[in-house]
Formats: structure tokens, C-alpha cells, sequence
């Protein structure tokens, strides 16, 4: 990894501030002195001291957090709460933002880290990990509907993959759908093309992993190793 980015992670600097520090010869590794914040450093290999504190990588961070609605899934936003600002202190660091995100009114399971490969193959359509949503409807799935859904639906941006759909049992306007995609207000969109309008919209699971019902709007909690294994298999 790049010796600004382990510098910015184990000493909780900024960008600018590790960039600094190392352009200025306050960085070290294996003993000599390396002034290029780009250079490429193994943490597990590499002993590494800036100021003469030493720098070790932490351990990637994955979240399973429950979205309230009104809140943005973005690591910053000037006017509205975001899901890092749900976060206790201990779990805010450089680098976490949510793999893959939900409308602001939307709500339900956001999967949240630092490792950027792992958030990759949980958004890319090609890894094929299923997002579950519940959708509540101003009208029934239809057999056209659900067939329409399977064919998968054609937007105006272009057809979705197909999608799995399912009429929950004793609430005839409340669908269980599953996605492979990300795209903008796509389970909103891909209803309003079969002309029904999605009243409250919830994710309730990312690849084989269920969103906790222990865990109350807003809280979250870190996801297992046999969890986070069940998201990306």
C-alpha cells in the first residue's frame, strides 16, 4: 500500500498532514528515510515509523448498520446526516464508506468498510451477490409484473438484469424483490414501469447475510468473518 495511506490509517493523520510529514523526512522505513508519499510499502513486512511512531496496518472494518430513513449513504454531506455520522467514534476512519448505497428514504441493511477490494465485489453486477429488498406497493404484483421483473425491466437508461420478485404471503402489496445492481432509484423505477409506486422501500439482506433484527434504526455492529464469508462467496 502507499506509505501515505498507512501513515494516514495507523496515525489517524490526514492526507495532507501524512503527505507533509513524509515529504519532510519524518518517515522511515526499514531505517532509511523515504520522502515520497507514493511509495509502495508491505505493512506486514515493512517496519514503518513516522516521527518515530511506528505504523501498523489495522485490520479492515466491515459494518452492518441499519439505515434510518433520512439519512444519505455518503461519507460527508454539508446539510444532511450521513450514515458515517450513525457511526460511535470508535468505528470512524479514513477510508470507510458503504459498498453500494440506499435512497435517503430508504432504509435497512448498509454494509460498511474499508476494504476496498471487498466493497468492489459486493457493487459489481458481475460477482453477482443479490441485494434483498421488501417493497411495499400502492397495488399487487401481478403475474405481468413478476414476469416483467425475470425478463428484466427496460429503463431509459437501458434494461436491468433480471430480477427475482415475490408477493409476501398475506400482504398482497408487499414484494420481496432481489437485485444484482446498484443503479439510481433502480427498484423504484423498475415498479414505476410496470406501473405501480413504491410506497416505503427496506434492504433486508446482501449476499447470504440477513440484516440483524436485533439491531435497532441507526445501530450497527461488525459483521462476523462466517458474515462477512456469506456476502462475496
Amino acid at each position: 500500500m502507499r506509505l501515505d495511506r498507512l501513515a494516514c490509517e495507523a496515525l489517524l493523520l490526514t492526507r495532507s498532514q501524512s503527505r507533509k510529514l513524509i515529504a519532510g523526512g519524518k518517515a522511515a522505513v526499514n531505517g532509511k528515510i523515504v520522502r515520497d508519499p507514493a511509495a509502495r510499502v508491505d505493512p506486514q513486512r515493512d517496519t514503518v515509523t513516522v516521527e518515530g511512531k511506528a505504523c501498523r496496518a489495522r485490520a479492515p472494518l466491515y459494518l452492518m448498520l441499519h439505515k434510518p430513513a433520512g439519512v444519505v449513504c455518503a461519507t460527508k454531506d454539508p446539510k444532511e446526516a450521513t450514515v458515517l455520522s450513525l457511526l460511535p467514534d470508535q468505528w470512524r476512519r479514513p477510508g470507510l464508506a458503504p459498498a453500494g448505497r440506499l435512497d435517503k428514504d430508504t432504509t435497512g441493511f448498509v454494509l460498511l468498510t474499508d476494504d476496498g477490494a471487498f466493497a468492489h465485489k459486493v457493487i459489481s453486477p458481475r460477482k453477482s451477490v443479490w441485494k434483498t429488498y421488501l417493497a411495499e406497493l400502492d397495488g399487487p404484483v401481478t403475474e405481468a409484473v413478476a414476469q416483467a421483473f425475470r425478463r428484466g425491466v427496460v429503463l431509459n437508461d437501458g434494461p436491468c438484469l433480471p430480477a427475482e420478485i415475490r408477493a409476501v404471503e398475506g400482504a398482497e402489496q408487499t414484494a420481496e424483490v432481489r437485485i444484482r445492481e446498484g443503479r439510481y432509484h433502480q427498484i423504484k423505477r423498475m415498479f414505476a414501469a410496470c406501473g405501480l409506486h413504491v410506497i416505503s422501500l427496506k434492504r433486508t439482506a446482501v449476499g447470504g447475510v440477513q440484516l440483524d433484527p436485533a439491531l435497532a434504526s441507526g445501530q450497527a455492529r461488525p459483521l462476523t468473518e462466517e458474515e462477512k464469508n456469506r456476502i462475496v462467496l
